[in-house]
């Protein structure tokens, strides 16, 4: 497997990373993230914490952009809030990326070596949700 390296959309992570900043506030919400919507625009939320396992800011942002009628997802990215920069998706989330949108982009990685990847590239040989459910007849 080789790893294809895509442009890093730093739009959308100044976006995430101002909504960390400026939305994120004590233990309840302390990740933002970002996804840039096949038409263009960005849709932004945070985490809901909970001790129960309340749903990450990735998966947030699909129910976001669904709210506003972006049903493709292009580009995602997570942000932690007091400036810890780019946090890559947890397990749940990177499977949940990859049922919704097979082929979206993560952006991942540290400071000035933030680079952008597919969702199949963080989740290889993957269990694929779609693949194993039977046909309705």
């Amino acid at each position: 497997m080789t790893t294809q390296i895509h442009p890093v959309d730093h739009e959308l992570v100044q976006a995430a990373a101002h909504v960390a900043r400026t939305r994120c506030r004590g233990d309840n919400h302390t990740m933002a993230a970002a996804a840039r919507a096949r038409d263009g625009r960005i849709v932004t939320a945070v985490n809901a914490y909970h001790f129960t396992g309340g749903p990450c800011a990735e998966l947030v942002v699909i129910g976001a952009a669904a709210a506003q009628g972006a049903y493709e997802l292009d580009t995602i990215v997570a942000v932690g809030d007091r400036d810890r920069g780019v946090v890559p998706p947890c397990g749940r989330c990177r499977q949940v990326l990859l049922d919704y949108f097979p082929a979206l982009k993560v952006i991942v990685g540290e400071a000035n070596r933030i680079r952008t990847v597919l969702i199949t590239d963080l989740l290889p040989e993957s269990y694929i949700w779609a693949d194993h459910q039977l046909d309705a007849e």
